[in-house]
């Protein structure tokens, strides 16, 4: 229990309510000093308007005066005469002398502690201002055992009191902290451990109901974690279950379009001057194609293979990528434009680097065709002493804020309705095995722009 939140605050409770009883009872017990002191000098002051009344005291009398008062002797000083009002034998003598008169808070409050720590029973002279301006001033002599076993006492009673308000006082908070803090918080904990034993049970997600702004703010945190670890979770099942569907129709399609690389090889050999010219085309398409299922059993393994890096033409693995999606424009007005130098090669692997450079051209042409408006793609490139850049833009409608926001993120980044956000992934996962970089350049709604970087290295093979 002391272990606890709970625990603990009560015993912090309990120190810090003593902490300010002492706080308290310091200047209290040095308040109580010189009220029985004054008591004291009051008590003898009344004593001395018997000798006043009558000149002549029995002795006895005398004595019972100064017994009842609780002192030796009481001086009164009237009219600048200091008189000896009633005496007695006094045992010892005098030790120290107290005015209270002009004492500060400081001098009472040291005297009562000094009091308190002296064990010596002391003969002392206390002087104060008579009551009812009876006088210039009154003097007493007086034992000092009585007033500090009366301190005592008093400062008994205090702690006693003082250990009962904070016992209160700590209960009191021990039940609120438990049921305002510790009771939510074990609820949230119950969320959170139900959750994690079971993250597809709804039960398990924590609804939010808390009165206090930060036990509030917790839950509202966790509530959101738990929704997004949800949604992670269903997604990455769908994505496995999807992988393995992948994988199978890849088998099956590769085994299809090997069949059907076998008949191209045949329609290469026709004397048709159109089939010959259309031929390589299709063989490099079907090829490519095949490539892509051997990929895609790769990938569904979680795993891209690593590219071949050659010296590539980037003239004519662009020209490729413009004459296939060429003939997928159909009736919309897409013009293709290439800006690339004669003779420029780049470091890659030739069937990887045509698989991105038409990822994102067909992602162009897509948007493009969507608005419904005629629209240009242009293919750039350009060289430093570090790295080659292939810029590729279009004039389409620019990126929503989602696809923005989970740009290269599978089955996330997709730009138009009902796209997958496939293109992207994989694009950016084939430029980074490459040691390169994909970016968004710029988006507005005059176009979207992306930039290829891919590292110049050694070019020597």
């Amino acid at each position: 229990m002391l272990n606890s939140l709970s625990g603990r605050f009560l015993i912090l409770t309990t120190v810090f309510v003593m902490l300010a009883e002492v706080l308290i009872f310091v200047p209290s017990i040095a308040r109580f000093r010189e009220d029985f002191l004054l008591n004291r000098l009051e008590r003898a002051q009344i004593a001395s308007l018997a000798l006043l009344a009558d000149d002549m005291l029995a002795e006895e009398l005398e004595a019972e005066l100064l017994e009842n008062a609780g002192v030796y002797n009481v001086v009164l000083r009237r009219d600048e005469m200091r008189q000896l009002m009633l005496s007695s034998p006094i045992p010892g003598q005098i030790a120290q002398t107290y005015d209270l008169r002009m004492a500060s808070a400081w001098v009472l409050i040291r005297d009562a502690m000094l009091r308190l720590g002296d064990r010596d029973n002391q003969i002392i002279r206390v002087i104060g201002e008579p009551v009812r301006d009876a006088g210039l001033l009154i003097e007493i002599t007086m034992e000092t055992e009585p007033l500090r076993m009366a301190m005592i006492d008093y400062g008994l009673r205090i702690l006693a009191l003082s250990l009962f308000i904070s016992i209160i006082t700590a209960s009191m908070l021990f039940l609120a902290v438990r049921a305002l803090l510790v009771r939510p918080i074990r609820s949230v904990v119950g969320y959170m451990q139900r959750y994690a034993n079971a993250p597809e049970d709804a039960r398990g997600i924590i609804s939010p109901n808390a009165s206090v702004t930060e036990l509030r703010e917790a839950e509202d945190a966790l509530l959101m974690l738990q929704t997004q670890l949800t949604h992670a979770l269903k997604q990455r099942e769908r994505l496995a279950q999807l992988g393995g569907a992948v994988a199978k129709v890849s088998h099956d399609l590769r085994n299809i379009l090997t069949s059907a690389q076998l008949f191209t090889d045949r329609i290469e050999t026709s004397d048709d001057p159109l089939v010959r010219r259309m031929a390589p085309k299709l063989v490099g398409s079907i090829t490519r194609a095949v490539s892509l299922c051997e990929s895609t059993l790769a990938f569904g393994r979680a795993e891209e293979p690593a590219p071949t890096l050659t010296m590539v033409d980037l003239r004519d693995v662009i020209a490729d990528v413009v004459a296939s999606e060429a003939l997928a424009v159909g009736d919309a007005e897409i013009e293709f434009g290439m800006e690339i130098a004669e003779g420029m090669t780049v470091r890659a692997d030739p069937e990887q680097l045509f698989r991105i450079v038409m990822n994102l051209v067909r992602n162009a042409r897509q948007a493009i065709a969507a608005t419904g408006k005629p629209g240009t793609i242009l293919i750039a490139a350009s060289q430093s002493d570090e790295e080659w850049h292939i810029e590729i833009s279009d004039t389409g409608p620019g990126l929503p804020p989602k696809a923005r926001e989970h740009l290269f993120t599978p089955f996330q980044g997709g730009m138009r309705k009902g796209g997958s956000g496939l293109g992207l992934a994989i694009a950016a996962e084939l430029v980074r095995g490459h040691g390169g970089d994909l970016r968004l350049k710029e988006t507005d709604r005059t176009g979207t722009s992306f930039d290829i970087r891919l590292p110049r290295g050694d070019e020597t093979f």
